[in-house]
């Protein structure tokens, strides 16, 4: 393949140019399974090129992490030559944890785990959301500073800060006359609002906590595009509801 802009050949096909400085890849889809991880790259709605890589999962529990880092090292490797403007990912949660870390990019889950890609292309043309570069728990402000949880519902505001579409995170007042739960700290992010903002929802025993969440999304539509993300973010961190 060569580089649609000034026609340098390409290492591999939806490389970025080094010539002409020219990103060849647009979005690129992650298909993450234990053993098997297919990178497709798409420009506007066309597959530009797709690479399987493979990994042997250890047996040993001490070897395992390693394998197991070196396998998403090698996925994100792969990304990371492309530089796309976004990533998306679906698939095994665990390698797909792992592959975030390795990633010096936002990563997406995709609903569609049959069909990622075209779950991908249906979503060309959609305006892109402002990314928001403030570390997680600097997005925390408003009157209330208290939290409940304590670890566990810092963790749940964590894990919806890290998202790059989410501006603020506004803690309400606890209400400690709900129903009692023996699971934990719980939290879901609820149905967004006309502006594209969510309600995040933190649960303690009785005690149940409403945050505000402001995002970048602008419009219910791709409100609820961010609280999908948020609420696979807080399934990724066993906190989900």
């Amino acid at each position: 393949m060569n580089c649609g802009r000034c026609a340098t050949s390409l290492e591999r096909p939806g490389d970025y140019c080094l010539t002409c400085h020219t990103r060849n890849t647009e979005r690129v889809v992650l298909e993450l399974d234990r053993e098997r991880a297919t990178v497709t790259c798409l420009t506007d709605d066309e597959v530009v090129a797709r690479r399987e890589i493979t990994t042997h999962p250890e047996d040993d529990p001490e070897r395992e992490p390693t394998e197991l880092r070196n396998f998403a090292g090698l996925v994100a490797d792969e990304t990371h030559r492309k530089r796309p403007e976004e990533v998306y990912a679906a698939g095994d949660r665990e390698v797909l944890q792992a592959v975030r870390g390795e990633l010096h990019y936002p990563l997406y889950r995709v609903a569609d785990e049959d069909e990622p890609v075209e779950a991908v292309r249906r979503r060309t043309g959609e305006p892109a959301l402002e990314v928001v570069e403030t570390p997680p728990l600097e997005k925390l402000g408003g009157s209330h500073s208290t939290l409940i949880g304590n670890r566990a519902g810092m963790e749940a505001i964590r894990a919806v800060g890290e998202h790059p579409h989410v501006k603020k995170i506004i803690p309400g007042p606890i209400d400690a006359g709900g129903s009692g739960s023996r699971s934990g700290v719980r939290a879901k992010a609820t149905r967004a609002d006309e502006n594209g903002n969510v309600r995040l929802l933190i649960r303690d025993g009785s005690s149940v906590q409403e945050n505000r969440v402001v995002t970048t999304a602008g419009e219910r539509e791709l409100g609820e595009r961010v609280r999908a993300d948020l609420n696979e973010a807080l399934h990724e961190a066993d906190l989900q509801e």
